[in-house]
C-alpha cells in the first residue's frame, strides 16, 4: 500500500502574508503551491481607486475569484459584471480578461489559481518592481511569457477605461 502525500497544515491569520505591487494592483501571498501539492494557489488583491489590470489570458491555469471589499469590474471575452463584497466570478484559461476597481474606494478580492503556478509569477513581478520599474521594456512581458500568459489589447477596452475613468495600462 503506497502512503498518500499529505500537504502540510498551513495556518495564515488575517493580516499575514507577504505583499507587494503588480504595477497596477498589489498581491498579498496566502498559500503557495506548496501548501496544497500543487493543487492550487490564494492570493488576495488589493485594487486602488482607478486600477486597471492589463488585459490577459492566461494558458496554464484557470481563476477564480472572490470580491471582499469595494466593487470590481470583470470581463472575460465578452462577458461583463460588476461584483461587489460577496460575488464570484470564474476566468478560463484561454480566455482574454480583465479587471478593475468599479467604483470610489479601494477594493479586495482573494484569486483562487489552479493549477498552482503563477503565484511566482506575481512574486518574480513585485520583486521586479519593489524598486521602481521595470528595467527594460521588454522585462515584464518576458517574465509573464515565462509563466504562459499573454496581453492582449481588445477593441473594447477604451470603452471600459472611459465608462470607469481608469488609468489606463502602459504600452
Amino acid at each position: 500500500m503506497t502512503e498518500e502525500l499529505v500537504p502540510p497544515l498551513t495556518v495564515v491569520r488575517p493580516g499575514e502574508g507577504a505583499a507587494g505591487f503588480l504595477g497596477s494592483i498589489g498581491v498579498v501571498f496566502k498559500l503557495w503551491g506548496a501548501d496544497t501539492n500543487g493543487a492550487l494557489s490564494v492570493v488576495e488583491h488589493p485594487f486602488p481607486v482607478g486600477a486597471l489590470v492589463p488585459p490577459h489570458l492566461h494558458t496554464r491555469e484557470d481563476e477564480y475569484s472572490i470580491v471582499t471589499e469595494g466593487e470590481i469590474g470583470f470581463r472575460s471575452g465578452d462577458r461583463e459584471a460588476v461584483l461587489g463584497p460577496g460575488g464570484y466570478i470564474t476566468k478560463p484559461r484561454g480566455e482574454l480578461h480583465t479587471m478593475w476597481n468599479a467604483g470610489s474606494v479601494p477594493a479586495r478580492m482573494i484569486e483562487i489559481i489552479s493549477p498552482a503556478g503563477f503565484e511566482h509569477c506575481f512574486r518574480e513581478m513585485a520583486e521586479m518592481l519593489a524598486d521602481g520599474p521595470p528595467p527594460s521594456a521588454d522585462a515584464i512581458p518576458a517574465l509573464v511569457a515565462k509563466y504562459g500568459l499573454e496581453f492582449g489589447r481588445p477593441d473594447w477596452l477604451p470603452d471600459v477605461i472611459a465608462r470607469f475613468g481608469l488609468t489606463p495600462p502602459g504600452p
